[in-house]
């Protein structure tokens, strides 16, 4: 690894955005990476928490490149490595997606790429695909199109749920469940029109949360990993305050920022739960304002 990780930027948006951080006194693992920061959880073995900064307006296509490889960082007994994965119906899902640092120069993009492939970015995800993982996979280029006509920046927070009740598997839970949230700024149209002098309109900041469920495919009854071949990921738009609840991350001006409307009769996010939740099989369902 270089000396000069940047890691993610809290001031990368036009309204500071800090990294969210695990609630709670567990210790946490901070490692920055070009563009993107894991916070690693070394009991479980996987990321609570990864923010990446993604630049949209020089995002580069770069052919695919990378090798999985253990963090020297950290203790190879603190990170889920290659055995987890080995001869199983198991993917190395990346949290931090290869193509969102990727922007910038070539060179600087191609490091960020690679630098992804590091396994504290990874957690086990079943291997099956099917409409919902798809929609998952591409919810950040969704977001950054609708936000395209403003600065096309975003900063994307993603990890797995570490449920104390996730399966024991090779010496891991396998998390069921994986949030997103996504962060933007948008003109404030509430505020007076630019000024004479060419000023813009102030930033909003702005935010969607999301929820993939893989609980359906993850069946370890018979002490062995089965993926059941009828079972199906679910996504979902969820309120910033139930992830927040949910993963026990604090998101701070994030929750006040969700663009998803609170929905009627139900209560607080301890309260809710999937019924408050809303179902997402198309790119359309998002709902971002």
């Amino acid at each position: 690894m270089a000396d000069d990780e940047t890691g993610y930027d809290p001031r990368f948006l036009p309204v500071p955005v800090p990294l969210p951080r695990p609630l709670g006194d567990s210790e946490i693992r901070e490692l920055p990476y070009p563009r993107f920061t894991v916070l690693l959880d070394p009991v479980r073995r996987l990321a609570a928490v990864t923010g990446v900064n993604v630049d949209g307006a020089s995002l580069r296509d770069l052919p695919r490149s990378g090798t999985w490889r253990l963090d020297p960082r950290v203790p190879d007994a603190e990170q889920a490595g290659a055995d987890v994965y080995a001869a199983n119906d198991l993917d190395r899902g990346h949290l931090v997606r290869r193509r969102d640092p990727g922007w910038g120069t070539p060179a600087e993009a191609r490091r960020a790429m690679e630098a992804t492939f590091f396994y504290p970015n990874a957690a086990p995800q079943a291997s099956a695909f099917n409409q919902s993982k798809e929609l998952w996979l591409g919810l950040e280029d969704h977001v950054l199109e609708y936000a395209g006509a403003l600065r096309r920046r975003l900063s994307v927070f993603t990890a797995p749920v570490l449920a104390p009740d996730d399966p024991a598997y090779r010496g891991i839970q396998v998390p069921r469940r994986f949030y997103k949230v996504v962060a933007w700024t948008a003109a404030d149209e509430r505020m007076p029109q630019p000024a004479p002098d060419g000023d813009a309109l102030p930033a909003v900041l702005e935010a969607a949360g999301f929820v993939l469920d893989q609980s359906d495919l993850i069946d370890l009854s018979q002490g062995a990993l089965a993926i059941p071949r009828l079972a199906a990921f679910r996504t979902f738009q969820v309120p910033v305050a139930d992830i927040e609840h949910l993963a026990g991350v604090d998101f701070g001006a994030l929750v006040e920022a969700d663009v998803l409307p609170a929905v009627a009769g139900l209560g607080d996010a301890q309260e809710r739960g999937e019924d408050g939740w809303r179902p997402l099989r198309a790119p359309e369902d998002v709902f971002l304002g």
